[in-house]
């Protein structure tokens, strides 16, 4: 079996899609015979449909998005024969920042955020899998997409001044959430994320944004 195919055969019929893998390396805490790991993210368009009406939508107990991963993605480890790893839950926490940046397909933004060679700066991650052996994986790319990006302008989209190539200052972003004039940012998504050339083509609806934008700021 080409578990890599398998896996992605797999992630499409969940709506999502290999957002990058790497191969593991002494000191990973993985399993030990982990020998490949890969990211998985929402496959848009169509994520946020599937995604809201699944079971994990209509049972009325709290983080449907991160049960429906749980049981999706480790259905899909078990499938493949790995093991499976999350970006929430409890501590330790997996460093999928890092784990992004070693893909290939995932580089530091302007304004410190991932950005994603598909989702852009609207790039997350529902989880990963830890495969036994190292798998041949695709060529990633030779670059970040933000260095042919013509203006940049996620640097200067954030109207709280809060999300800049200085870093981010999340008390000023969240007091800004605080105020009427942020009620565009919470209700459709970040600004600065939403200004990223490659996050307006990838498809992500505003619900979806809104949903991560209410976890943020509660």
């Amino acid at each position: 079996m080409n578990l890599y195919a398998e896996a992605e055969r797999l992630a499409a019929a969940q709506a999502l899609a290999v957002f990058g893998a790497f191969h593991a390396a002494p000191g990973d805490d993985l399993p030990e015979d982990a020998g490949t790991v890969l990211l998985f993210g929402p496959d848009e368009p169509g994520f946020w449909a599937h995604v809201t009406s699944a079971p994990e939508w209509a049972d009325g107990a709290p983080d449907p998005l991160d049960r429906w991963s749980d049981r999706v993605i480790g259905a899909m480890a078990r499938a493949l024969g790995g093991a499976a790893h999350f970006p929430f839950g409890d501590p330790p926490h997996r460093p999928f920042y890092a784990w992004a940046l070693r893909s290939g397909r995932a580089f530091a933004s302007p304004v410190t955020l991932l950005v994603h060679d598909r989702a852009g700066l609207m790039v997350s991650y529902r989880g990963a899998i830890a495969l036994p052996g190292r798998l041949p994986l695709p060529a990633a790319p030779s670059a970040s997409p933000c260095d042919s990006c013509a203006g940049q302008p996620c640097r200067a989209a954030c109207p709280a001044g809060a999300l800049t190539p200085s870093g981010y200052d999340v008390p000023a972003c969240h007091s800004f959430l605080d105020r009427q004039a942020g009620e565009n940012c919470l209700s459709a998504g970040c600004l600065v994320r939403r200004a990223c050339p490659i996050s307006r083509a990838y498809g992500r609806l505003p619900e979806q944004s809104s949903y991560h934008m209410g976890l943020f700021h509660r």
